[in-house]
């Protein structure tokens, strides 16, 4: 019989603790967690992701817990294992990430995000269509910059998506192309579309003159259930033709807009808006913390990917604006440049922004319903740009 003694060792050997300190990185990757939950629960910073996100982190990075395994994805990936292996060997939070792995999770949140957006403004002004492409400059710009900071194409692919601010597309970009970089492009990525707010205004007023930030916009023309109807089918047509690795994103984005539109599946949209969105965002948000293990995350690359994505949010809202100045010109000031700025895909909360500051000049400035056509068609643009890359570097 075992003595008290001998008992108590066994159970310190056994438990995490004894583990704890055998890293530094373990524990500064645990403080990193509490802090990011901080910032989702008290700054309410994209709190429905950040705080699965950190909380996926803080689980990945307790040692002993056994719930995500980095080197049976690495096998994964190279071929010699499969889904079956994971389920079979892998943690919680393995069989988990097999829905990010797949393509499942963030399909399925385009699907929310179509069944939540009137795409009625995008319609009623197909101009803006073209301030949604500029606002992707970001993008190609953010991807020059990693390739010339020593990234390899598929990894600056990845980090420049983080310019389209939209979290699924990044997600599903850098799984099929670098999911060594997910944990840190998911958190850059999430972290300035929270903080859009303080990255665009300063941009859009330096950009911008006082007579430009106050033009007024004409109220936009009805849309008919017809057009709202046709828009999804035929944009699904088109883009997926066009760049069939699309499919995935495209085909729920616009299913998700019919179900909204068609008005015969009311509880399928609905369902797809809320209890079928929660549950796929709590999945997505655990899954992507999981990957951030701290032989991973902790790197100068990770720094690089921070600075990297703020730039890249910052060229895409530079890229919007400045179309937009053009498009102000060309229609002898009936375009407000500001609503350039809401070609990114955070929706609706650029939109907002643009709204805020064409109020700032001009109270009477009502600019959000015209704002909201290049932001969602930043979503779709986001998703192109995303197909773009995946048909060049997949």
């Amino acid at each position: 019989m075992a003595s008290v003694t001998e008992v108590l060792q066994n159970i310190w050997t056994s438990s995490g603790f004894s583990l704890l300190f055998s890293d530094w990185r373990q524990i500064l990757m645990i403080a990193i967690a509490c802090v990011l939950l901080y910032l989702g629960i008290v700054k309410k910073f994209e709190p429905l992701l950040l705080l699965g996100i950190a909380f996926g982190m803080l689980l990945t990075n307790l040692p002993g817990a056994g719930l995500f395994h980095p080197q049976l994805w690495d096998q994964v990936v190279a071929g010699t294992k499969g889904y079956g292996d994971v389920l079979h060997d892998g943690g919680l939070l393995d069989i988990f990430y097999i829905g990010v792995k797949a393509g499942i999770y963030p399909s399925l949140i385009f699907l929310g995000v179509g069944a939540m957006t009137d795409f009625g403004p995008l319609i009623a002004n197909p101009k803006s269509l073209l301030l949604g492409s500029a606002a992707q400059l970001g993008v190609y710009c953010a991807f020059i910059l990693a390739t010339l900071l020593g990234f390899t194409g598929k990894e600056a692919a990845s980090i420049g998506i983080i310019g389209g601010a939209d979290g699924p597309t990044a997600i599903y970009l850098t799984v099929r192309l670098a999911p060594h970089l997910l944990g840190a492009i998911a958190i850059a990525a999430y972290s300035y579309m929270a903080l859009i707010p303080l990255i665009q205004p300063p941009i859009m007023r330096a950009l911008t003159t006082k007579a430009e930030r106050e033009c007024k916009m004409d109220q936009l023309r009805d849309v008919s259930k017809t057009e709202k109807i046709v828009f999804p089918i035929v944009v699904t047509v088109f883009v997926i033709l066009l760049l069939p690795s699309t499919a995935p994103l495209i085909g729920c984005l616009m299913l998700g807009n019919l179900m909204r539109e068609c008005g015969v599946v009311d509880r399928l949209s609905d369902t797809a808006q809320n209890a079928l969105m929660n549950i796929v965002v709590i999945f997505l948000s655990l899954s992507v913390g999981a990957t951030t293990t701290y032989d991973r995350f902790l790197s100068w690359g990770t720094i690089r990917i921070i600075i990297l994505g703020l730039l890249a949010f910052a060229f895409s809202t530079v890229g919007g604006v400045l179309f937009g100045k053009v498009m102000y010109k060309i229609s002898g000031g009936k375009i407000n440049p500001l609503i350039g700025s809401a070609g990114v895909s955070a929706v609706p909360m650029a939109a907002r922004v643009s709204q805020i500051e064409g109020q700032r000049a001009n109270p009477s400035n009502y600019l959000l319903m015209h704002a909201m056509g290049p932001n969602v068609a930043g979503v779709i643009g986001s998703a192109v740009a995303a197909g773009f890359l995946l048909a060049v570097f997949g």
